[in-house]
């Protein structure tokens, strides 16, 4: 799509100035792996640090479900 064509969707009370560039490059260098939950399970699971907790616990107890690339 061409600038001149684009619509300014850009709001009033959105404020970047505080923003840092490229704040989070070498990490999504590194890969990222975004995996959508099902809102139950979502709700048992609020943050990256439990479920990661929780799939290392599966990984020792059920090493057959894991994949080892």
């Amino acid at each position: 799509m061409n600038q001149e064509n684009e619509q300014d969707t850009m709001r009033d009370e959105y404020d970047f100035s505080g923003g840092v560039r490229g704040k989070h490059y070498r990490e999504y260098q590194q890969g990222t792996n975004l995996v959508l939950l099902e809102p139950t399970v979502a709700k048992m699971f609020r943050d990256s640090e439990t479920v990661n907790a929780a799939l290392k616990k599966l990984a020792e107890i059920a090493p057959e479900y894991v994949s080892n690339l």
